[in-house]
Parts: structure tokens; C-alpha cells; sequence
């Protein structure tokens, strides 16, 4: 039998120890359960630290993203604004060539109206130069200058770079196409456009045309040219073409019959009036200009309208075929401009999911069980407790009052 021998001092030492121990993990514990968290230190688990630092970052990126996407969802709705703003004026410039038509109206009433009209192109030119609260131009698309539309009348100079640049994966464009939406105007009704000679002499005027068959259409340019009998006063007219192959005229004398529709290779004019032997009408193909100029040049036809009812009915015609086609321009970029803000919406939603998926994360790898550590803290101090008075009575024992 062998016998151990363990010092009372030695006991006492362990003891002491132990209790040491039992109270500094019920302090590292309350103190976790006060910050609510598992992991205060890296040392408390280096796997579940470095997940959880992981996630913050991924957090911190997406709350950096959402505030870029903020800054590019002001732009593109003020530039929304702006197009809407731009719409409402081109309506009432619309309104008011309506009103020049009017054959009651003179000089004096005409010339107020152009007034209008001068101070609403004066409008939408500024609209057309908005600028960001950055001071950059909303409708710079791919470059511009400070100031990328000047008005040298008719129409304007612009700096503007043409395309729309993209926004990303989790942005928005931080500018729009100016050049789209302000000086991609198709001249006369897309396709064609119809004009008067310069030495037109009579009273007649024809309407803006219109395409009967696309696959037709050749792209030449054609001339109608009147010739009056005059003996008889019968009026008829001759087609020539630009088109080095066609054979001259493509066709041939025709009695002219007022307002009847004029058709060749799928285009179709009307011509109304009285035309004047000598008259000539063109129908070339639609080019491209700025609203500006389709502005201007509706505003010179008002001003000068009392010249002749003939110009001034085939002027606002014009006019007002252009202006339609410049405001679906306008509309068609507000509507891209609208698209642009419900995909903010999206993305901003998106990156709200995936920040609280994150956030998940993180409170997994590091956050503490409330419950369950308030009840182990508990059973932490009833155990401290405990030890404490068995040690106290331990101290307490001793060979004389063992005797005693």
C-alpha cells in the first residue's frame, strides 16, 4: 500500500487557483454577454473572427455601393425632370402653331405669338443644358463641355459626344445622351421630307407626305414640276427623278386635280392650290438635325406667314411633323430615364438583401445565444458561489479543532 502525502499548503494553492479560474471565465462571460457578442477577440475563435470580419466588409461595400447608387439616382431622375420639363414646353409650343394657323390672325397677333415661341425655345435650350449638382451637364452622354449646347440661330453648336454609357452591374449611367434626345430630329416625316421652289409663284401647298410602301421607297430625289395651258388654264405636271438610272421624267404629263394624292415608289404627296405655271415641289430624302433648328425655323415661318397662305400652311405643316418627331425623341429618353430609376430600385433592393444575408452571417460567426449565456452565466455563479464557501470551510478545519 503506498501512501501519498499532499501538503495542506499545496491544497490551499489549488484551491485558490481554481477559483481563480471559475471567476475569471465568469467575468470573460459577462462581459461577452453584455456586448452580446461570442467572439470579442480573435483569440476567442480565429475562424468564426475572420468570417465575421469578411462579411463586415462585405457590408461596408454594399452600403458604399447604395451610396454611389444614391448619387446616380439624382442625376438621372433630375434629368427625368428636366425631360419632362422639356416635354410640357414643346406641348405648348405646339399649342401655339396650332393658333398661328389661325387665317384671322395678322401681323401684330403672329408677332406675339413668335414671342411665345422665342421664349419657349429659350426654355428648352435650358432645360437641354441642366447641369448636375456636381456642375457637369445632365445630357453630356459620352463628353461635352461645360456648356454643350450654343445657340447660334437657326439651331445650335454642340460639343456633345453621341452614345449612352452603362452604369454596370450596380450603378446607373451618370449622364444621359443629350445627342439622341435634342439634335436626332428626322427632317419632314421621317423618310422625306417635301419642299417649295424658291420661285414658286402661285398658291398651292403640299402636306408633309407619307410613306404608302417602305419597300419602295428608293431614296431618290424627286421633282414635280407644274406647266399651265394658257389658253385652256388646264394645269398638269411631270415627275423627274435624281436617280442617274431612271429614265426622265418616270412620269410622264399628268391633269393635276387639287388635293388629289400624288404617289410614286411608295411615297405619296397631297397637293392643294392653285399652282402657278413653273411651280415645283421636291420630295428628297429625310435627313437629320437638332430641335433647335426645327424651333427656329417654326418661328420664322410664323413671323413671316402673312406673306403668303400657301408658305405659311406648308410651313406649319412641316413644322409641326418635326416637332411630333422631336418630342418622341424627348419622350423616348425620359422613358429610358424612367427605366433607369426602377432598375435603382431593383439594385438598391438587391444590395439590401445581400447586406442582410451578410449581416446574418456575421451575427452567426460572432454573436452570442442571449439566453443561453445568461442561464451559463447563472450556473457560473451558483458553481463560484458554491466553491467559495467550501473553501471557506475548508479554512476553518485544522487539528485542534479536530480535537476540540
Amino acid at each position: 500500500m503506498s501512501i501519498n502525502r499532499i501538503g495542506t499548503a499545496n491544497m490551499y494553492e489549488s484551491t485558490i487557483t481554481n477559483l481563480g479560474s471559475r471567476q475569471s471565465s465568469l467575468v470573460d462571460l459577462m462581459e461577452k454577454t453584455t456586448a452580446g457578442k461570442r467572439v470579442l477577440r480573435a483569440s476567442d475563435d480565429p475562424v468564426a473572427a475572420a468570417q465575421a470580419e469578411r462579411a463586415r466588409t462585405r457590408i461596408s461595400r454594399s452600403e458604399s455601393d447604395q451610396r454611389v447608387l444614391g448619387g446616380q439616382r439624382d442625376v438621372i431622375a433630375q434629368g427625368e425632370s428636366e425631360l419632362g420639363k422639356a416635354h410640357g414646353a414643346l406641348q405648348d409650343f405646339r399649342d401655339l402653331l396650332i393658333q398661328a394657323g389661325n387665317g384671322s390672325y395678322d401681323l401684330v397677333a403672329r408677332g406675339a405669338l413668335a414671342q411665345q415661341m422665342e421664349s419657349l425655345r429659350e426654355q428648352i435650350l435650358g432645360y437641354a443644358n441642366a447641369k448636375d449638382s456636381n456642375g457637369l451637364p445632365i445630357f453630356r452622354g459620352l463628353g461635352s463641355s461645360e456648356n454643350p449646347l450654343q445657340s447660334v440661330p437657326p439651331g445650335v453648336q454642340n460639343s456633345l459626344n453621341a452614345g449612352q454609357n452603362t452604369g454596370g452591374d450596380n450603378g446607373l449611367p451618370v449622364s444621359l445622351d443629350g445627342h439622341a434626345a435634342w439634335l436626332n430630329v428626322p427632317t419632314g416625316n421621317g423618310v422625306f421630307e417635301v419642299g417649295s421652289g424658291v420661285s414658286n409663284s402661285g398658291k398651292a401647298w403640299a402636306d408633309v407626305g407619307s410613306v404608302t410602301d417602305p419597300s419602295a421607297v428608293t431614296g431618290a430625289t424627286y421633282t414635280l414640276a407644274f406647266s399651265k395651258d394658257a389658253v385652256t388654264g388646264d394645269v398638269t405636271y411631270i415627275i423627274n427623278s435624281s436617280d442617274a438610272a431612271a429614265t426622265n421624267p418616270v412620269v410622264a404629263a399628268t391633269p393635276y386635280v387639287d388635293g388629289q394624292a400624288i404617289s410614286l415608289n411608295g411615297q405619296q404627296i397631297s397637293i392643294k392650290g392653285n399652282p402657278a405655271d413653273g411651280d415645283s415641289f421636291t420630295m428628297t430624302p429625310s435627313s437629320r438635325t437638332d430641335l433647335f433648328t426645327v424651333l427656329d425655323q417654326a418661328i420664322s415661318t410664323v413671323k413671316s406667314g402673312t406673306t403668303g397662305a400657301t408658305a405659311l400652311q406648308q410651313g406649319l405643316g412641316r413644322a409641326m411633323s418635326e416637332i411630333d418627331a422631336g418630342m418622341n425623341r424627348v419622350q423616348a429618353m425620359r422613358s429610358y430615364a424612367g427605366d433607369q430609376l426602377n432598375r435603382a430600385d431593383r439594385l438598391e433592393s438587391d444590395m439590401q438583401d445581400r447586406a442582410l444575408t451578410q449581416e446574418g452571417a456575421r451575427s452567426r460567426a460572432e454573436d452570442i445565444d442571449m439566453i443561453k449565456a445568461l442561464s451559463e452565466v447563472e450556473t457560473q455563479k451558483v458553481g463560484l458561489q458554491a466553491a467559495l464557501q467550501s473553501y471557506a470551510q475548508m479554512q476553518k478545519l485544522s487539528l485542534f479543532n479536530y480535537i476540540g
